[in-house]
């Protein structure tokens, strides 16, 4: 299996986009969380985690076709590369459009991940703290539900996230922001705080 180094270049090699690192390493982090929780094998998790969205930039799938571009040409190179197929499978099966079924935990727990993430980054940077350090539950929770804040999030994938979970969306907003907020250096979230 490749190193979190390994996955790191291949990452930096196909995106340049400053804020699309984070949100990859964003992911990671709350992923990397819910396998210590499961008691799941971290590396395989987080690393899937971090690759998840590494062709994005250069493929981004705006047509949303099944097999090709994001993600389906980074699966062909992560397994050209020797990743393993739970990985890929993982990373193919959090857009729904591929139409691979989530079956597996790491499954269900990267798509519950990737739109969070996204839209806890979000409301920390409105936060006149810009910090997620200080973000609550109860924000994120007004937030989901102002259609014009991050128009780009799927407030329908964070709610199924959490079902295919079997958490509760309050509980697991709040698991990933003490994920978020123990990287929030990395994440570039400190904010003033």
């Amino acid at each position: 299996m490749p190193t979190r180094e390994d996955a790191w270049k291949l990452l930096c090699e196909y995106t340049s986009s400053e804020s699309l690192r984070k949100h990859m390493l964003a992911v990671e982090a709350c992923v990397r969380a819910y396998a210590r929780k499961f008691g799941a094998d971290e590396d395989l998790w987080g690393i899937t985690a971090l690759v998840h969205d590494f062709d994005y930039e250069r493929w981004p799938n705006n047509e949303h076709a099944a097999d090709k571009e994001h993600p389906a040409e980074g699966a062909k190179i992560l397994r050209e590369l020797g990743y393993p197929e739970e990985m890929v499978r993982a990373i193919l099966s959090h857009a729904d459009y591929t139409n691979v079924p989530r079956t597996s935990q790491l499954e269900h727990t990267l798509f519950a991940c990737d739109e969070l993430a996204g839209f806890l980054t979000a409301c920390s940077y409105v936060r006149p703290s810009k910090s997620i350090l200080d973000l609550e539950v109860d924000s994120v929770k007004r937030r989901l539900k102002d259609k014009a804040f991050a128009k780009g999030i799927n407030r329908d994938d964070v709610r199924k996230g959490a079902e295919e979970l079997g958490i509760p969306l309050e509980e697991h907003v709040q698991f990933c922001i003490t994920a978020m907020r123990e990287n929030a250096d990395a994440l570039g979230l400190r904010g003033s705080l």
